[in-house]
């Protein structure tokens, strides 16, 4: 139980992180929405679920979080300073010539970034050669994924999913952000989502459906192997989650925040 409210209000902690960096980000703003929906699922796998320490982060074994949705990068530092791997300091140079931190990672296993990612649809096609490679080396690091529902209109996404089935690539779990928003619209407008269960299945996968914002649902989900068979957790989340007028909101998809918004966003917080 000490474990769940210390995930539950690390992940309140990031949620003010995020919006931190979003005020000091200035006019440039921050792909704000889709950060804010990650909180949970980032800080379970970071503080929770993930072989992985800031003591020894380029340890052979430690497990792999791959974010193939690039722009959810904010709620990635977010946590990452939460968990030890990077100072205060620099968390706020996002987006400040910064080396490291800006709108999508940059690559620098030193400090818990695996991929450098933006353009979507790439990272489990990584994943999936990176998983494959430990297998052969009898290395036993799982490999997580996070990519987003709208990502998952890229062709490459589901070559990469026949791959990982074909292989049995049960090395590795597909998180799947579903918070029903792309760039501009519901995705559903976008490309119809209401089988995506369904279609992960018919490509081999072990498939859960869970609520991405239930951390106890986040922690046995993660926790889940199958013989076999690769994983895609689909986390149903809402864009925007803990701040009234950015969620579900596509304005918010990235967006810079004035003053007056940032502090009626953090009293809002403080009353969860």
């Amino acid at each position: 139980m000490n474990d769940m409210k210390m995930l539950i209000n690390t992940a309140q902690q990031v949620r003010k992180n995020i919006l931190r960096m979003t005020l000091h980000a200035g006019s440039y703003g921050a792909h704000i929405g889709g950060g804010l929906s990650l909180s949970e699922i980032l800080t379970t796998l970071y503080l929770h679920t993930m072989n992985i320490s800031p003591k020894n982060v380029c340890n052979p074994e430690r497990d792999r979080l791959i974010l193939s949705k690039g722009h959810g990068a904010i709620a990635l530092y977010a946590v990452l300073k939460e968990a030890g791997f990077i100072s205060e300091n620099e968390l706020f140079s996002f987006k400040q010539d910064s080396k490291n931190f800006w709108t999508h990672p940059r690559k620098d296993p030193t400090i818990g970034i695996e991929f450098s990612s933006g353009s979507l649809g790439q990272g489990l096609s990584l994943a999936a050669g990176t998983a494959l490679a430990l297998r052969k080396q009898n290395n036993n690091a799982h490999i997580y994924v996070v990519i987003g529902d709208g990502e998952c209109d890229e062709g490459s996404i589901w070559e990469a999913a026949s791959f990982i089935s074909h292989h049995q690539l049960d090395n590795i779990t597909v998180i799947i952000d579903e918070n029903k928003l792309q760039l501009d619209a519901p995705t559903q407008d976008i490309v119809n989502k209401d089988k995506l269960s369904e279609r992960w299945q018919s490509f081999g996968f072990e498939v859960l459906t869970i609520d991405g914002h239930n951390i106890p649902d986040l922690v046995n989900a993660f926790s889940h192997r199958s013989t076999k068979k690769p994983i895609a957790i689909i986390a149903r989340t809402i864009k925007g989650k803990g701040v009234s007028f950015i969620e579900n909101n596509p304005e918010w998809h990235v967006h810079p925040l004035t003053q007056q918004q940032y502090e009626q966003a953090m009293e809002e917080l403080k009353n969860v």
